[in-house]
């Protein structure tokens, strides 16, 4: 096979030449331009769709296509030129409709068109570089009926009429407005923003812009808002059913500048009715279409926040520094808790828990709180009238809210310290004297303020849970080696550590005869069992339980303090005595001494002493009886000593000495802290530093800082730089 010669084939051309027919293209033209015109006329059913095709397709072939093309054009613009005649004497509303119908004649002509120019459209056209078919008739269309002198200008006007007439309430033929909008978007994007969008947004930014005023006038502030919003959600809606989707954006964009931006400040101060008035009469739904409406335009939301913080800082001052609102100290802690749970409840419900708003809020409060030296002293107050009898019968969930919100205000607290100084006094009387709730609310709160401020803040207060427990042990301890005590008088001791428990001066106090000899024998158990301990008895912090009898042999059984029973007692050995003779047998301190008598002579129905002369106030001249007259429905009769909730001016300036005085460490551990991990620093960095170490307990005051900085150098903590006096330097 390999020494066969290889045979090549040839296909040579024809011998002769293909000539071609001189008029087969004017021929086969005539064909097409006539079958256009039927096309154009309604008369497509007697036409050989296949038979024009095979035309269109040997005209391209044979090298036509410019005259095919040529042809389409010129037969097209002529048409489209009638059309256009037609559609100008359309009178009225019939305007659109003439167009709308020749747009959809023309566009089913097109396909048709487009049908029997297929080949031309994927050969000639694409090696050409001219516009496709169906392009090509858009753009026709375009010049010659949309940009027509005379449709143009009447197009327009009459689109922007109709949607005047929508917007005034008239109901006006959507789906012919959607038709007309469809062809400006299917002649292109220029066409539909140049010829329409661009004088739409024109007139309707004046539109808003004079309606805005009208209503503005008219109007207040929830009511103009209300038909802002109204009129924004039209506009969102006309997008939907008639124009283009990219104009929502836009359309919107108008309606919030002309409706809202431009008159912010003035709906926000409006009077009687602006956002503070909005505030003060809980208008939730009106807060919460402003909060939608100003959050769509700049700086819409910060206008909201600057108006509420300044209400906010400005109630709140005025909530804290009026003298009236400062007298129940219980009342004005939920007078803050009232205000928070309201301005809690707005954010949550109108403002959609936005977080800058609920900074705000929180600011505000740190702000106002702290400007009332006594906010800690009312909150533990507070705190106090709750755990004593305020959450009698309360479910737990309840009584862990409330706990919570305590907690909430104990945060704005600047001086925590001083919260804890006076939360530690009030917490000494309710466990001396048994008047808590409950065990487990105590615990909880105390768990709440370790997870705050750390283990050192609540050690001493969990030491006096302690010490409430092992006094129950030593008692049962103490009766049952004295056994013979079963029958007498029952004396209870709590022992309370020296540290953990607030500082009381040991105030002298003449006990009866049978509780001194019993309380001796206590202290010979207790410091026989316990070596290298003092005790030192703080009557005034204790209660008795005595029996009583009066005149027609009444018995009661009357809950009294220490003091009180000393009083009482010596009335078993004398029907009359005076102030003095009272005053030198018991040895209470004179301003206890009168408060004690008050409450057993000068409160009604708890008067089982009776004075001469009667008065509200104790004298020194006064002389006392039993009240044999003194009855009461209950058998157990709880009489309580007159005493001022809140502390004196002079008890106020000693817990602040106090405080200013425990701080001193704290405040040199700090620098200390600081200085050993620096080495060297500068003065205010030093101060800086300090302040954010300790603000978790209180806001240190740049003075003592100074002060406590030289008192270190005076101990040769630190030295000052030899250069430079402002540069501190740490001695190893």
């Amino acid at each position: 096979m390999s020494n066969q010669k290889k045979r090549n084939f040839q296909i040579e051309a024809f011998k002769h030449r293909v000539v071609v027919d001189p008029k087969y293209a004017e021929k086969t033209w005539k064909i097409l331009e006539h079958a256009i015109h039927e096309i154009y006329n309604h008369n497509a059913s007697g036409l050989s769709f296949e038979e024009l095709y095979r035309n269109a397709y040997n005209m391209v072939l044979h090298k036509f296509g410019e005259k095919l093309y040529s042809g389409l054009v010129t037969t097209m613009t002529s048409h489209l030129r009638d059309i256009s005649k037609l559609i100008e004497a359309a009178q009225g509303g019939l305007f659109l409709e003439e167009l709308n119908k020749k747009w959809n004649d023309h566009n089913k002509a097109l396909q048709m068109i487009r049908d029997i120019l297929m080949y031309m459209d994927r050969t000639y056209i694409p090696s050409t570089q001219k516009t496709p078919v169906h392009e090509l008739g858009l753009n026709l269309w375009r010049d010659n009926i949309v940009h027509s002198p005379k449709i143009q200008t009447r197009l327009l006007t009459t689109l922007l009429d109709l949607m005047q007439r929508e917007r005034s309430g008239e109901v006006i033929n959507r789906g012919l407005m959607r038709n007309i909008i469809k062809m400006l978007m299917d002649l292109g994007p220029s066409v539909y923003q140049e010829d329409f969008e661009k004088h739409f947004l024109e007139v309707s930014a004046e539109f808003y812009r004079g309606e805005s005023q009208k209503f503005i006038e008219c109007c207040d502030c929830g009511d103009y808002l209300k038909k802002a919003e109204r009129r924004l959600n039209e506009e969102v809606e006309r997008v939907t059913h008639y124009l283009d989707t990219k104009s929502e954006v836009k359309i919107t964009s108008v309606v919030e500048k002309e409706m809202i931006a431009n008159h912010m400040l003035r709906l926000v101060h409006m009077d009687n009715s602006g956002l503070v008035n909005m505030f003060l009469d809980d208008k939730y739904e009106d807060l919460k279409r402003m909060y939608n409406l100003f959050r769509r335009v700049p700086n819409g939301l910060s206008t909201i926040r600057e108006v509420m913080t300044s209400h906010l800082r400005e109630t709140g001052k005025q909530l804290v520094t009026d003298p009236e609102k400062l007298k129940d100290p219980v009342e004005f802690v939920q007078r803050l808790l009232d205000e928070k749970d309201k301005y809690d409840g707005i954010i949550s419900s109108s403002f959609i828990n936005d977080k800058t708003f609920q900074n705000a809020l929180n600011s505000s409060f740190e702000y106002f709180i702290n400007l009332n030296q006594r906010s800690p002293e009312f909150i533990s107050l507070f705190v106090d009238e709750k755990l004593r009898k305020g959450l009698k019968g309360v479910s737990e969930e309840d009584v862990e809210i409330i706990l919570d919100k305590v907690m909430m205000l104990f945060r704005y607290l600047q001086e925590k310290d001083v919260f804890e100084k006076y939360y530690k006094q009030h917490l000494a009387k309710r466990l001396l004297s048994g008047k808590t709730v409950s065990d487990d609310a105590e615990r909880s709160l105390i768990v709440k303020l370790k997870t705050e401020c750390g283990y050192q803040f609540t050690s001493k207060l969990e030491g006096m849970f302690t010490d409430m427990k092992t006094s129950q042990d030593t008692m049962q301890g103490f009766y049952a080696s004295h056994p013979e005590l079963g029958s007498g008088p029952t004396l209870t001791v709590q022992v309370l550590t020296t540290g953990s428990w607030p500082t009381q001066p040991s105030v002298p106090c003449n006990l009866p005869a049978e509780m001194s000899a019993l309380c001796e024998k206590f202290r010979s158990y207790y410091l026989g069992t316990h070596t290298g301990r003092r005790l030192s008895w703080q009557t005034n912090m204790g209660t008795a339980d005595i029996r009583a009898s009066f005149g027609k042999g009444q018995k009661h059984e009357l809950n009294v303090s220490t003091y009180q029973m000393c009083v009482l007692m010596l009335f078993n050995n004398a029907d009359r005595l005076c102030y003095k003779e009272i005053e030198q047998a018991t040895e209470i301190p004179a301003p206890d001494l009168k408060r004690c008598l008050q409450s057993l002579a000068c409160v009604k129905g708890k008067n089982v002493l009776r004075k001469e002369p009667m008065s509200k106030d104790i004298a020194e001249d006064d002389a006392f009886f039993v009240n044999d007259k003194f009855a009461s429905k209950f058998y157990k009769v709880k009489i309580g000593t007159v005493v001022a909730q809140k502390e004196s001016e002079p008890e106020k300036q000693e817990t602040r000495q106090r405080v200013e005085e425990d701080r001193k460490p704290q405040i040199e551990a700090a620098i200390v802290r600081i200085m050993k991990s620096r080495k060297t620093l500068d003065h205010n960095n030093i101060i800086a530093e300090v302040t954010k170490q300790l603000q978790s307990r209180f806001l240190a005051n740049p003075t003592e800082i100074k002060k406590r900085i030289e008192s270190l150098i005076e101990r040769d903590f630190l030295e000052r730089d030899t250069t430079d006096r402002k540069l501190y330097r740490y001695l190893a």
